[in-house]
């Protein structure tokens, strides 16, 4: 994917807001050659702390590889539903060894997805049991992948809750009544660039009505750039367009949703280094 080149300036928050950005894949390749220019940006436009997520074993190496190299950077180990016939026990202990880094702050991404279908589904949903035990065993928030499987994914979190870490519903699609619910069990609803498609009404009624502190916010890049950039790579600071079309949703400012997201953020990931990066 081509980088999004502005062309308008992005909206812009006050110097006492940042944004995080709960849900990025920055080890794709679609990065590879600009990382550094892909971080800085970011700050520069406020979004401070970038979680980039785990997908297989060597995507969590790659991800604790990056949050020990940059100090604005968290990551998260696990094995998503595209690659359920690699949760073997081998790479389950691996997985977990590498959840007990200082940086690593969830487990995920873990999930079924019923519409790709690149695993066979009962070896997903082993796969998605098997995690869902395993991240709460390891005492932490669960980062979840759910498309067109609802139904299996509330059972299958149901079965193996209650999560006292609690967790987040991963770039959301569904509608006010599965956030509602997963806000019952604990979770938290993450809003993706989607939904400043014109077509999404689902995701535009669950941002508009569902309260901000059940909210987070993602990119997912290098996927899902938000309008205008749509089918461009997106990049965590594409993330201020997504905090605006929810403040519009909501008829509040760019720095409400910014710092009720952050705090979010921040209580549910415990997003605080000891090191020289942020606290």
């Amino acid at each position: 994917m081509q980088p999004a080149r502005p062309s308008a300036p992005l909206p812009a928050l006050s110097a006492q807001s940042e944004l995080v950005d709960t849900h990025c894949h920055l080890d794709m390749d679609d990065y590879s050659t600009d990382l550094a220019d892909v971080l800085h940006s970011a700050a520069q436009h406020g979004v401070k702390r970038i979680i980039t997520i785990g997908i297989d074993l060597t995507s969590s190496e790659e991800a604790v590889s990056l949050a020990e190299r940059n100090p604005n950077i968290f990551a998260t180990v696990g094995i998503h539903p595209h690659d359920a016939h690699t949760a073997t026990p081998g790479n389950l202990r691996r997985i977990a060894a590498l959840a007990g880094h200082r940086l690593v702050v969830g487990y995920g991404e873990i999930g079924l997805d019923y519409v790709k279908n690149y695993a066979p589904r009962e070896v997903q949903l082993r796969a998605f049991s098997e995690q869902l035990h395993l991240a709460r065993e390891l005492g932490l928030p669960v980062v979840i992948h759910d498309r067109e499987a609802h139904e299996d994914v509330c059972r299958l979190i149901k079965e193996a809750g209650p999560f006292p870490k609690g967790g987040v519903m991963h770039c959301f699609s569904g509608d006010r009544r599965l956030a509602e619910t997963m806000i019952d069990a604990g979770f938290l609803i993450s809003i993706p660039g989607v939904v400043t498609f014109a077509n999404a009404h689902p995701l535009h009624e669950v941002a508009q009505t569902i309260d901000l502190q059940h909210l987070l916010m993602e990119t997912d890049g290098p996927y899902l750039a938000p309008v205008p950039f749509r089918g461009k790579r997106n990049e965590p600071k594409l993330l201020l367009l997504t905090a605006q079309k929810i403040a519009d949703l909501k008829m509040l400012s760019l720095d409400e949703v910014a710092q009720a997201t952050t705090a979010n953020a921040v209580r549910l990931f415990q997003l605080v280094r000891d090191d020289h990066g942020l606290r």
